[in-house]
């Protein structure tokens, strides 16, 4: 089972570009989406070329922001919206599909703001996440995908130094909601297989040519319980596709 987890930065605009044929050329059983900035049926519609894939999508109550989406070719056994906090919850971040072995939950974490405005709810979100993941993880494994807006470690980023503790990304309260994450079970897949890969991001600033010059941050993860660690097969980041600011992230299990 291939999955695939893109930060596409606008389901409408990027669809308008060469969206359908990556999709095609990736081939994924699941792809899941952030940051549609769609309400569900611009996304349904937007997404209809796809064929073969059954659509679910959770949309921000504010239009044109924030949003997730599953496209899946197996039907899941339950599909659920949210972690059940209204505080947390009226945004479309968070969407779980459940399957016969695991739990797939696809998130867009909440960026602290250029001004780190919102730092403060973003570390409230952190714990509240994982509590959440955690009670899932009591019926069955979890992985969870997405744009975690975080950079975990140096290696994770092209300019740590520049950045730490000065922007957000890499504020020291987000790099401490990752740990937390990590250090209860839930493993980074990509450095499970790349634990000393570096200039592997996943994210570019649109200014001053970072792509080019590849100035990125790797702030998109696939998660997964330690108790299914031995059943992934690879997990990749797919650098070379254009379309958003982010790039596809890849899980075979």
């Amino acid at each position: 089972m291939k999955i695939i987890s893109w930060n596409v930065n606008g389901i409408r605009a990027i669809t308008k570009k060469n969206f359908f044929a990556d999709i095609e050329a990736l081939a994924p059983d699941i792809l899941c989406v952030q940051e549609t900035k769609a309400q569900d049926g611009q996304v349904t519609e937007a997404l209809e070329p796809l064929n073969g894939y059954h659509i679910y999508s959770n949309s921000a109550e504010k239009k044109g922001y924030s949003g997730t989406a599953i496209l899946s070719k197996k039907e899941p056994l339950s599909i659920s919206k949210g972690i059940g906090i209204d505080n947390h919850d009226n945004e479309g971040r968070v969407l779980c599909a459940e399957y016969e072995n695991f739990y797939l939950v696809t998130v867009y974490v909440p960026n602290s703001g250029s001004e780190l405005k919102r730092l403060d709810y973003r570390q409230q979100w952190d714990v509240s996440f994982l509590n959440y993941l955690k009670e899932l993880e009591k019926k069955k494994p979890v992985v969870v995908c997405g744009d975690f807006n975080v950079a975990h470690k140096p290696i994770d980023l092209a300019r740590p130094k520049a950045n730490y503790n000065k922007h957000a990304g890499y504020m020291q309260e987000e790099i401490d909601g990752m740990d937390r994450f990590t250090s209860n079970g839930l493993v980074d897949s990509f450095r499970h297989f790349y634990p000393d890969k570096t200039d592997a991001y996943t994210w570019w600033s649109y200014r001053a040519g970072a792509r080019g010059k590849n100035v990125g941050w790797r702030i998109d993860y696939f998660l997964v319980s330690e108790g299914i660690i031995s059943n992934i097969k690879s997990a990749d980041i797919n650098s070379d596709i254009m379309g958003s600011d982010h790039c596809p992230i890849a899980l075979e299990l």
